[in-house]
């Protein structure tokens, strides 16, 4: 147990028995008091103790418990309709690469970790073969403690329930009985596919501090979310108690209100603000609102969420001011990679010191450039960049592109395995087109999925400006005018798409 986290002094005789312990209030910075049982205990055999502070109050009374004792994370991958196909088609949400050499979910851990969260189920479901082996790879204990751990619960079948999880809501009712194992105070439910940098130890401290029954946190950052339908919209008053959770639609418009007026002050007015789908919620209510209020309720959101306001209870809005994206779409995903590659970075900071991105510990080489160019790009571990042009690039791990190709604007995914062409035997089944990109290929605002083949003089620029497109048949769509090459999709010499 750190010493300096409970503000405790041992003092210590040269033969390394304990003489006197000073304490004072044992806080942990932003959290207040401990609840007793959690109070620091020292061996039997250690001889009376004076405890004492200022006040000279002999015996302190510990009221809030470590967020590594009390907190679990329920953090969920995947969804049943993702707007990120074709990149979903193989994998869930949660699972798609993004900035060379993570995984959307990484963020979400990341933040979970660097919050002091140690415990933390992901709750999976459709496509979770690489997000399953991902996370059971990447957070083995790293960085958890003893205690911590990252534990996979997948879509199971059981005697009393035949089907697959019908909702978010259904996905926690049906794991309850691995989530109670653990005696936690609050659950914390996280979207798995987000990309924020939070810490939710304030989330934490403003849940305790206002004694609510539930917190969601909501973006009051700059949003371009007017337009997207099925965001969850919450109308807050001045005091950020929200009074209504409802769906944005068309039928339905919606006018979110500037961070300038949600000041707090004495008038009566509301505002409505984007909800980030982040739900701190107190286990009592958790367990009481799914079994016994609601227990048909399949989304927590639209059904818990809208069923515990009906009955009155404490739901208050924690405003978020950072940067956001909830990868609502292939542009949202393709702006956020492009993001992380500007000198000046407003979007997601994958270089923080204080805040870093965890991901499976990789053995590749370093990355091989010959005679390339490079500008403003980002390059992943163990490529090989023969002679070509990067410029604002996000280049994945094991890509191989080929001499002359220029390559702009665009993500390129990379590759799980390195193919072997002098001959020799190979686990790749041998193609007339390689893994990587071919030589004098030309690619501009695309998004490359893993172990596409490109061939030679490829065009890859949509050049009919087309803005919705489905190419599948021939391995690729368009979304948004940005091209997106499928997963393992091969691309013949002298294509022009």
């Amino acid at each position: 147990m750190p010493q300096t986290s409970l503000m405790m002094t041992l003092q210590f005789s040269s033969s390394g028995t304990p003489v006197n312990v000073q304490a004072k209030h044992f806080l942990i910075p932003g959290l207040g008091r401990y609840d007793h049982k959690y109070s620091p205990k020292l061996p039997s055999k250690f001889p009376k103790a004076s405890i004492f502070n200022s006040h000279q109050i002999p015996n302190p009374i510990l009221h809030q418990p470590p967020v590594n004792q009390s907190v679990a994370a329920i953090v969920f991958g995947d969804g049943s309709e993702s707007r990120l196909y074709p990149l979903t088609k193989r994998r869930s949400e949660g699972a798609i690469p993004i900035a060379s050499n993570y995984r959307l979910i990484d963020a979400v851990v990341s933040n979970c970790i660097n919050s002091n969260i140690n415990k933390i189920y992901a709750l999976t479901q459709f496509n979770s073969t690489s997000l399953n082996s991902h996370l059971s790879r990447a957070y083995s204990g790293a960085s958890l403690g003893k205690e911590g751990f990252v534990e996979v619960i997948a879509a199971y079948q059981s005697p009393e329930d035949l089907g697959w999880f019908q909702g978010t809501a259904d996905a926690i009712r049906r794991c309850l009985w691995v989530l109670e194992e653990y005696p936690v105070a609050e659950f914390l439910v996280l979207p798995g596919h987000h990309l924020y940098k939070m810490d939710y130890q304030k989330v934490i401290e403003s849940h305790r501090n206002r004694k609510s029954d539930i917190t969601i946190v909501a973006s009051n950052g700059i949003t371009k979310r007017d337009q997207d339908q099925g965001v969850g919209v919450l109308k807050i008053n001045t005091e950020n108690q929200v009074m209504q959770y409802s769906l944005k639609s068309n039928k339905e418009p919606v006018n979110y209100a500037v961070a300038e007026t949600l000041t707090r002050c004495n008038d009566s007015s509301y505002s409505y603000i984007p909800s980030m789908g982040i739900y701190l919620i107190n286990r009592a209510t958790m367990v009481n609102l799914l079994n016994n209020h609601f227990p048909k309720a399949m989304d927590f959101g639209t059904e818990v969420i809208r069923g515990a306001l009906s009955l009155g209870m404490k739901v208050e809005a924690y405003l978020f001011e950072g940067y956001w994206e909830d990868m609502r779409s292939i542009e949202a995903f393709y702006q956020a990679n492009m993001e992380c590659i500007k000198k000046l970075n407003t979007g997601y900071n994958f270089c923080d010191r204080d805040s870093p991105v965890y991901t499976i510990p990789r053995n590749l080489p370093p990355t091989v450039v010959n005679d390339a160019m490079i500008t403003d790009s980002v390059i992943g571990d163990g490529c090989i960049l023969n002679r070509c042009k990067i410029k604002s690039t996000v280049v994945g791990m094991r890509t191989k592109i080929r001499d002359g190709a220029i390559i702009e604007d665009s993500v390129i995914m990379g590759s799980d395995v390195y193919q072997i062409e002098d001959g020799r035997e190979s686990s790749i089944k041998s193609t007339s087109v390689p893994i990587g990109i071919g030589e004098n290929t030309e690619i501009r605002k695309a998004i490359v999925d893993k172990n596409a083949r490109i061939g030679k003089n490829v065009k890859i620029i949509n050049k009919d400006n087309v803005e919705e497109g489905d190419r599948e048949a021939n391995g690729y769509v368009i979304s948004g005018r940005i091209m997106v090459v499928l997963r393992s999709a091969e691309i013949p010499d002298n294509s022009i798409l």
